[in-house]
C-alpha cells in the first residue's frame, strides 16, 4: 500500500511539471510584455563566454561593434554560458533564427548583416567551417541582436531624433525577448502580439503589391489635359486605363475593358476616393489620375516606411478596452471600444511650420468652455502684428491680458471651441473643438498651430462621460455654453496615439494611401535602406 501511494505521488508530481511547462510556454509573450519573463535555464555550456573572449571577438569583428553592449548583456544574464550551442551542437532555435534573417525582405527590410558569409558557413558547409566555437557562438548572438533590432525595434531612435521626429517608444529588452523565444521558438512565426497589429496587415499587403510589380501590369494612365474632368457616361481611352488600374487595386472586381464611364466604374471611383482621402463624388480630375500614376515601387516603399512606424507603437494600445488613434496624413480620428469604431471624425492638424507631433499618452481630463492661453510664439509672430493694424484687435477677439500673458476668454469664438481634451505631453498638444467648422469640408486640412482640431468634439465628450452619473447630458450642455471654464477629471484615462501613417490597412484588408503632408516618407526610406553592414 505504501508503494502504491508513493507511485501516485510521483505521478501527480510529474503531471504538475508538465502542466507548469505548458503554461510557461503559452504565456511567454504576455510575460515578455509585463517584463516578468522566467529566466531561461540553459544546459551546461560547452564553453564559457567570458568578457575577455567577447572583447577579443569584437576587436576582430569591428563591423559588429554596435551590438557589443547587447551581446555582453545576453551572456551576463546567463552566467556566461553558451546560448546557441550545447553538447549536441547547434540548438534548434539557431536554425529557425537563421532562416528568419534570410527572409528579412518579407518584413520590408533589406539591411545586410556584416560577416554574413561566416554565418552562412555555420549552417551550410561543415567542412569549410574553420571558426572557433566561441567565434561561432558570438556571431550567432550578434545575428540575434541584429534581427531583434531590425524587426522589433526598427531604425536607430537617435537617427530618428536627428530628423526632428519624436519617437514614442521604450527600448526593447533583448535579454527578455530571447528568454521568450528560447521557451517558445515558434513565437517568431506567430509574433502578432509583439508588434502593433497594423504592422501585420501592411506586411500582407506588401506581398500583394510586390506581386503586382512582378506581374508588370501597372501601366501609366494618359492625362489628356490638366483641365479635363471625366463625368459619368463619358467615353475615352483614359477611362479604359483607369478601369484597368482599379481592377488591379481591387476597387473593381474585374476589368470589363470598356472605355465608357458606367455605373460599375462609378462605384470603383467612389471606393478609390475613400481609400485615398479624396472628397467623395463621381468626377475624375487630373489630380486623381496623378495619384493613380504613382509608380508601384513608390507604393511599396511607402508600405515599408509605414511598417517601420508601426514598430514605434506599443502593441498594448489596441488591447485596451477603449483607445483613441489619430492619423495625421488622413486627417481622421477614431475612438475604438471593444475593437469597434465608437466614433469617427474629421480633424485638422498642424501646418508645415507647426507640425503636429507623433506621440502616445492618455486623456486625463476634459475642459468645457476653456480659456485659450495663447503661446508666446503666436503673440510675437501674429497677434502683435494684428494689434499694430487694429488697436481694437484684442477686444474684437475676446482676448485679455492675464498675469503678463494673453488669453482668449471662453465663448463660441474661442479658438479651442467649447471643449478641449487634455493628455500629458511635453509638446503641449491637445485635442479640441473649433469654431472654424467650414474647414472640415476641404481635402487638405493642415491649418493649426500643432494641436488637433476635432469636428465631433461634443460627441466625444458625451461618449467619454456616458457612464459617469456625475455628468448627465444636461450638465454637459450647461458647461458648454461658453460662459465659464469647467474642468472634469476623467475617472478612467483613455489611451491616445497620434500617428503619422501615409498607408493604412483596414480590417477588410483594403489599403489606403494618403498624402505625405510633412514630406517624411523619403527621408525615412533613406534610413531604412541604408547599408549598415559597413
Amino acid at each position: 500500500m505504501k508503494n502504491f501511494v508513493l507511485s501516485i505521488a510521483v505521478l501527480l508530481f510529474s503531471f504538475s511539471l508538465v502542466y507548469a511547462h505548458r503554461n510557461k510556454s503559452k504565456t511567454g509573450i504576455e510575460l515578455f510584455f509585463a517584463k516578468t519573463l522566467p529566466t531561461h535555464k540553459t544546459k551546461n555550456s560547452f564553453v564559457k563566454i567570458d568578457s575577455t573572449i567577447i572583447y577579443r571577438f569584437f576587436k576582430t569583428h569591428p563591423k559588429l561593434k554596435k551590438y557589443k553592449s547587447d551581446v555582453i548583456a545576453l551572456y551576463r544574464k546567463r552566467n556566461h554560458n553558451a546560448i546557441w550551442h550545447d553538447h549536441e551542437g547547434l540548438i534548434e532555435f539557431a536554425n529557425l533564427l537563421y532562416s528568419k534573417v534570410n527572409l528579412l525582405e518579407e518584413e520590408g527590410l533589406k539591411s545586410r548583416l556584416a560577416y554574413k558569409d561566416k554565418i552562412d558557413v555555420i549552417f551550410s558547409d561543415a567542412s569549410a567551417n574553420n571558426l572557433t566555437q566561441t567565434d561561432a557562438e558570438l556571431l550567432l548572438s550578434s545575428m540575434y541582436v541584429f534581427y531583434a533590432k531590425k524587426v522589433y525595434d526598427g531604425i536607430d531612435s537617435e537617427k530618428v531624433k536627428e530628423m526632428g521626429w519624436f519617437l514614442p517608444r521604450k527600448k526593447l529588452s533583448y535579454e527578455n525577448l530571447l528568454d521568450s523565444l528560447l521557451v517558445d521558438p515558434q513565437i517568431l512565426d506567430k509574433n502578432e502580439e509583439q508588434l502593433f497589429s497594423q504592422y501585420y496587415k501592411l506586411r500582407d499587403v506588401l506581398k500583394r503589391y510586390r506581386q503586382i510589380e512582378k506581374n508588370g501590369d501597372w501601366n501609366p494612365i494618359a492625362i489628356d489635359s490638366l483641365d479635363k474632368i471625366y463625368k459619368p457616361n463619358d467615353s475615352a481611352k483614359t477611362i479604359g486605363q483607369i478601369r484597368q488600374r482599379l481592377a488591379i487595386t481591387g476597387d473593381l472586381k474585374a476589368d470589363s475593358k470598356s472605355n465608357v464611364y458606367d455605373s460599375e466604374l462609378m462605384a470603383g471611383i467612389v471606393n478609390y476616393k475613400k481609400r485615398n482621402g479624396f472628397n467623395i463624388d463621381y468626377l475624375i480630375a487630373s489630380k486623381h489620375i496623378h495619384r493613380m500614376n504613382i509608380p508601384i515601387e513608390k507604393h511599396i516603399k511607402t508600405i515599408i516606411a509605414n511598417m517601420e512606424r508601426c514598430r514605434w507603437i506599443d502593441p498594448a494600445l489596441t488591447k485596451t478596452e477603449e483607445y483613441i488613434i489619430i492619423n495625421i496624413p488622413s486627417y481622421r480620428f477614431f475612438f475604438k471600444k471593444n475593437g469597434q469604431n465608437e466614433l469617427e471624425s474629421k480633424v485638422f492638424v498642424g501646418k508645415n511650420m507647426t507640425e503636429t507631433v507623433v506621440l502616445s499618452s492618455s486623456i486625463s481630463k476634459i475642459v468645457f468652455s476653456p480659456y485659450w492661453n495663447i503661446p508666446k510664439s503666436i503673440i510675437e509672430n501674429e497677434i502683435k502684428d494684428a494689434m499694430a493694424l487694429d488697436e481694437n484687435y484684442l477686444a474684437k477677439h475676446n482676448i485679455e491680458w492675464n498675469k503678463g500673458n494673453a488669453r482668449q476668454k471662453p465663448g463660441p469664438k474661442n479658438s479651442l471651441g467649447l471643449v478641449k481634451f487634455v493628455f500629458p505631453n511635453s509638446e503641449d498638444i491637445y485635442l479640441h473643438d473649433t469654431p472654424s467648422k467650414d474647414l472640415f469640408q476641404y481635402e487638405y486640412r493642415a491649418y493649426s498651430h500643432g494641436c488637433i482640431n476635432l469636428e465631433k468634439a461634443k460627441e466625444l465628450a458625451l461618449l467619454l462621460l456616458k457612464d459617469d452619473p456625475d455628468w448627465p447630458i444636461e450638465r454637459i450642455n450647461e458647461a458648454m455654453k461658453g460662459e465659464k471654464e469647467t474642468v472634469c477629471i476623467l475617472k478612467k484615462k483613455i489611451p491616445i496615439h497620434i500617428g503619422y501613417f501615409t498607408a493604412w490597412v483596414n480590417d477588410s484588408g483594403e489599403i489606403s494611401f494618403y498624402n505625405d503632408i510633412y514630406l517624411r516618407d523619403d527621408r525615412l526610406a533613406e534610413l531604412l535602406f541604408a547599408d549598415d553592414s559597413k
